[in-house]
């Protein structure tokens, strides 16, 4: 085991505290800054170029033990794994008996913890993750807390739906407050009064000084990510007056505010990457591309944005080469595994009009090219999961499980030409796809419970999931992503306590029958949450496939 040296919280604070300034965003010209920076369309750091394999473990803060904290760091650093995404929120309405809790958000007020149970736990990450060459993104909010609107709280069915297993606190990533969590408490409504009430703001803004504050001085900090998935619409109702400028103006007052507060870490968005074509920008790219003449040998041509023509003509020349394909080996029929139950492909839908989709036309109230040309935003993010999102309409030629692949390949693409175009870097800071090992434990980010409990096993292989990863990696290698983040990492041998997240009797894969989350049991091991993408199910598939693109993009 490698030598540990962990400071005291007194040590680490005041180390951490000592020293704020305001400063132009930290992008440089490949600087000796021991800090992450960006040049054009990549991370530098200590002079070097920087490109990274991560890891998305949301729960780090909520483990029982200091030793689980180190040993799970430990095995992701293990991999090649050189960042790791974690939540720097815990958002509660009602201080909790036990377990770990960052702000207290009650009546229009709110208090922060910054006891052993409350922000003492992510600076031991923080700083754990340094020890172990690691660096974190950390992230300030989520867009999902569907708990808020479910009395009974989060629960899990045993395959065959005879046993109910409710889930602890922090078990799933969308149950650990949020945006819903200060509208009902602010006693207002809709969803998007998150974005535009300024109490609200005022409030989310003394939580984020908090924590950026804190850390300002700390080299092992990769990014501030604004908040995970941000959108009009999540479990409470959207008013009806949000749109993608709406969602713009929140990140450039964030990121502004961020960065008079922090000169030193890169920032970014944390968007699953839905664009809109042809929406109006509130910064759009300055001069607007124009065709260009072939860049000469060994030189980069910048692209122009992503456009519904572009999308459209693409998927057109895609489908009637894999209909030519399909047609020649005699299998036009469906003929491959169910995804998703919803996306059966039918011939009729050939004789549809085109659209560009929901994912590319703004319904979502996201614009991520104009949310990147923020000044104050350094690099680009998005996310993939299939299991959730469509990111175009099946092609009725390909199996259920090609388009999965596909449409991924498709989106990668998109968006690091959008990155491109903007000229700044882009990660991928999420991706995962359900096996069917898995399924009785997915719960999508909007709901609270498992939708596919009760069904046969539903999901992709193990294998299956494998070559997926495989594939988008080495696409997203190929296209100079500058990140690439797997969501989850599973963890095994943690310590369990009553009460707590990781309780006895909860094994994170299927849960034990006639146990619950928060009951007493004879087991004193657990493993980490699993919503659906833990890797635990698929560990040596999931971490061949990390290490494997680590060394890949490794420096020579």
């Amino acid at each position: 085991m490698k030598d540990r040296c962990w400071f005291t919280v007194g040590g680490l604070a005041a180390l951490l505290l000592s020293g704020l300034a305001v400063a132009a965003p930290p992008t440089a010209k490949r600087s000796s800054s021991p800090f992450v920076q960006t040049d054009g369309t990549s991370f530098t750091v200590n002079g070097s170029k920087f490109r990274y394999v991560g890891a998305n473990s949301y729960w780090l803060p909520v483990l029982n033990t200091e030793q689980d904290i180190w040993n799970t760091l430990g095995n992701i650093s293990a991999v090649g794994a050189k960042v790791v995404r974690v939540w720097a929120f815990n958002d509660v309405a009602t201080t909790p008996s036990n377990g770990t809790w960052f702000q207290l958000v009650q009546n229009g007020t709110v208090s922060i913890n910054d006891g052993p149970n409350g922000l003492q736990k992510l600076d031991t990450v923080v700083q754990m993750a340094q020890q172990h060459g690691l660096y974190v993104t950390l992230t300030l909010t989520n867009n999902w807390y569907p708990s808020l609107s479910n009395s009974t709280g989060s629960s899990l069915q045993s395959r065959g739906g005879t046993t109910e297993v409710t889930l602890p606190r922090n078990y799933l990533s969308n149950d650990y407050g949020g945006m819903d969590l200060y509208v009902h408490q602010f006693g207002l409504q809709y969803h998007d009064q998150f974005y535009t009430d300024q109490t609200i703001l005022n409030a989310f803004q003394n939580f984020t000084s908090q924590v950026v504050s804190r850390y300002v001085n700390s080299p092992a900090i990769f990014s501030w990510e604004l908040a995970n998935d941000p959108r009009c619409g999540s479990t409470f109702p959207t008013s009806g007056s949000c749109t993608t400028e709406t969602i713009t103006e929140w990140h450039a007052t964030m990121a502004q505010y961020i960065r008079s507060i922090d000169p030193n870490h890169l920032i970014s968005s944390g968007t699953q990457g839905f664009m809109c074509t042809d929406c109006p920008k509130l910064y759009p790219l300055s001069p607007t591309p124009t065709p260009q003449p072939s860049p000469a040998p060994g030189s980069k041509k910048r692209s122009g944005p992503v456009t519904t023509e572009q999308l459209l003509r693409k998927r057109a020349e895609s489908r009637r080469l894999n209909r030519r394909a399909a047609k020649l080996a005699g299998k036009l029929k469906e003929d491959g595994i169910r995804v998703r139950g919803r996306w059966t492909a039918t011939a009729t839908r050939r004789q549809q009009a085109p659209e560009v989709g929901s994912a590319s036309d703004g319904s979502y109230g996201v614009d991520s090219q104009d949310i990147m040309n923020i000044p104050d935003i350094n690099f680009g993010t998005f996310q993939l999961f299939p299991d959730q999102d469509s990111y175009a309409p099946n092609d009725p030629s390909l199996s259920s499980y090609q388009n999965v692949v596909n449409s991924g390949v498709d989106w990668i693409t998109n968006q690091a030409q959008s990155a491109n175009a903007v000229g700044k870097p882009l990660v991928m800071t999420a991706f995962g796809l359900v096996t069917q090992n898995n399924s009785a434990d997915f719960v999508p980010f909007n709901m609270t419970t498992a939708p596919y409990a009760t069904e046969d096993p539903y999901g992709v292989t193990n294998q299956q999931q494998t070559d997926a990863y495989s594939t988008w990696l080495n696409t997203s290698v190929s296209l100079n992503l500058a990140g690439m983040v797997q969501y989850q990492w599973g963890q095994q041998n943690l310590t369990a306590e009553t009460g707590t997240t990781i309780s006895p009797g909860l094994t994170g894969i299927t849960p034990s029958s006639g146990t619950t989350g928060t009951s007493s049991n004879s087991d004193t091991t657990g493993v980490s949450p699993n919503d659906g993408y833990s890797s635990n199910t698929n560990q040596n598939g999931v971490q061949s496939v990390m290490s494997s693109t680590a060394q890949n993009i490794a420096p020579n």
